[in-house]
């Protein structure tokens, strides 16, 4: 499985991130660092350049659903609307409903074990190639 994990916007502080991608690749995912300050457009030219399964964006700066928006607009755009998208940070309970609404299959908070995030993670890249093009479009 090939994962891009990014960070948007600019939110300058990417620890969270490069600690998740590092236990990703300890659970054999192949996982591509994005590096600070990318914008949605770079983000979705990233993944699909590199024919990713996932997408995981870590978002502390508070914009996450302007950015989900964003993103998941450019990915339909190009064709990736598949592509599984979760998001970690500082995310606020009452915004992850609407992130499930705009595609975004899984959030990830602040305490949330590793080994759950890559599990998580692996069930719904399954289940995106199970259903392939029936429920986000491609």
């Amino acid at each position: 499985m090939r994962v891009v994990i990014a960070k948007p916007g600019l939110d300058g502080h990417d620890r969270g991130a490069k600690v998740v991608a590092r236990s990703l690749r300890d659970a054999g995912m192949d996982v591509i660092y994005s590096g600070l300050h990318r914008t949605p457009e770079e983000i979705a030219d990233m993944a699909v350049d590199e024919q990713v399964d996932a997408i995981g964006l870590s978002i502390l700066s508070g914009a996450h659903v302007a950015l989900v928006e964003q993103l998941t607009q450019v990915l339909r755009e190009r064709g990736a609307g598949h592509i599984v998208l979760f998001v970690g940070g500082t995310i606020p309970s009452q915004d992850v409903p609407l992130l499930r609404e705009l595609g975004v299959d899984a959030v990830f908070t602040p305490g949330t074990p590793l080994g759950a995030i890559a599990g998580d993670l692996c069930a719904s890249v399954e289940q995106s190639r199970a259903g392939r093009g029936s429920d986000r479009g491609s």
